[in-house]
């Protein structure tokens, strides 16, 4: 374990905290102790824990787990995500639905099993990483859309209308375009809309999963299940229960690929690796290419069937091209959140700079764009950004988009970075959402001193 997680035991009793402490001490987890709920909530104050577990009772005259239950109801309001596994020598179903309601992840008997209880401590816990991470990439696509994605052009308004009808129904759907055309962002939306906002929107890269690891992230992993699999993984189905499962790039995926998804999709079943268990699905599909997938059907490289899965609705995403009435407010939008990451306020557009923006067909569409915006961002100086400092060339081809090469790029970053953080490493760190670490390997590859 690289990471040492803590966790806050709650019992009346000693020995058990002192039996529960030694134990996960010895799988290299921080462990605090509280002897009742009140005395917890005091300890939570001073800093959260990653994992509570709780007894359910405490007076010497109670069986019922009311006092368990009432930390949960405190602990619900408090809007704390922390997993919560109770234990109890006295439990029955009322109790249990009643602690799960609250948010209590499974149910721990006393006397326990040390090798149950560790498993299900690092089941949580990855769960609940998964949850953090699936939640910073919603909040980012979230802001994106509703700070700066207003798309004003009659198509898109036409389109998110039927998708905001569609996205009440369990439909699966089929987003298509080129690439940088918008279809995370519209994703994101269409779960806004499902009437489950607040369960998972998870996402997947379909092409950048290794073959050989495909069911183990799909679908997850008991530990043991192979020479690497040290811990237990929760994989992307399980993640996105009773939420929205966004598969991008479907064409990317091999013709293997595609039939082990298939057969999920049929059945609503899937098994772990390793595991006999049958899990149901429940999850939304989601899937997004930029692909033909009638030319890759009839080429033999993509499933008819798995198609007609996925495409219970199809919607077309029109190039950036095709609706020029969200050009300007798209880079006003770029504007504001690359003005902002680079601490440069108040920029504006001039009038031969949006010119410059209408006549330029974007052969790479959106992404494209806060491309070009951020790199006029950095070079510009006067608080106005210019034509010039665009530099768009009107009618170039979709096979030459206008970019620096990558590694002038990089450098471009990281100076400025380093000047605004006055040649703070780990604040520049930060900035660029890299570790230290991973900066300085980039500073000392580019020459570049804190000078």
């Amino acid at each position: 374990m690289d990471v040492m997680h803590s966790i806050l035991i709650i019992d009346d009793r000693a020995d058990v905290r002192a039996s529960l402490r030694f134990l996960l001490e010895q799988h290299q987890y921080q462990v605090s102790e509280a002897d009742n709920p009140f005395a917890a909530q005091s300890t939570m104050k001073q800093q959260l824990p990653e994992l509570i577990l709780l007894d359910m009772n405490y007076s010497l005259d109670t069986v019922s787990g009311q006092e368990g239950i009432g930390f949960l109801e405190w602990l619900q309001q408090q809007e704390h995500s922390i997993p919560v596994i109770p234990m109890t020598a006295w439990s029955n179903t009322a109790l249990v639905v009643k602690a799960m309601q609250l948010g209590a992840r499974d149910f721990i008997e006393k006397p326990w099993n040390n090798a149950q209880l560790i498993n299900l401590i690092e089941r949580q816990l990855e769960l609940s990483a998964l949850n953090q991470q699936n939640n910073k990439l919603t909040q980012q696509l979230e802001a994106s859309h509703q700070s700066g994605y207003q798309w004003q052009s009659p198509v898109m308004q036409t389109l998110l209308t039927q998708l905001a009808t569609v996205a009440q129904t369990n439909a699966n759907i089929l987003l298509t375009g080129p690439n940088g055309c918008g279809k995370s962002e519209l994703a994101v939306f269409i779960h806004q809309q499902s009437g489950k906002p607040l369960s998972s929107l998870v996402q997947v890269n379909m092409g950048a999963i290794v073959e050989s690891l495909f069911e183990s992230e799909m679908f997850g992993h008991v530990k043991g299940a192979f020479t690497d699999a040290k811990q237990q993984r929760i994989g992307r189905f399980e993640l996105a229960e009773n939420g929205s499962l966004f598969l991008d790039e479907i064409a990317n995926m091999t013709l293997s690929q595609q039939a082990k998804l298939l057969r999920v999709l049929e059945s609503g079943q899937y098994e772990s690796v390793g595991s006999n268990q049958t899990k149901r699905s429940n999850a939304r599909i989601i899937s997004a290419t930029n692909c033909d997938l009638a030319r890759a059907i009839s080429e033999g490289q993509f499933r008819q069937d798995l198609f007609y899965r996925l495409n219970t609705m199809t919607f077309a995403i029109p190039p950036l091209s095709e609706r020029t009435e969200d050009i300007v407010p798209l880079a006003q939008y770029f504007i504001k959140t690359h003005g902002q990451k680079y601490q440069r306020a108040d920029l504006q557009l001039t009038e031969a700079a949006i010119q410059s923006l209408q006549n330029y067909n974007w052969p790479g569409n959106i992404r494209e764009m806060s491309h070009s915006i951020e790199r006029a961002v950095l070079l510009n100086t006067s608080g106005m950004i210019d034509a010039t400092d665009l530099a768009l060339v009107p009618d170039q081809s979709s096979n030459a988009i206008n970019v620096m090469p990558l590694d002038q790029a990089e450098q471009m970053l990281i100076r400025n970075a380093l000047k605004q953080t006055g040649n703070n490493v780990a604040e520049a760190a930060e900035l660029l959402d890299l570790s230290t670490s991973a900066l300085y390997r980039r500073m000392e590859k580019y020459a570049l001193g804190k000078s």
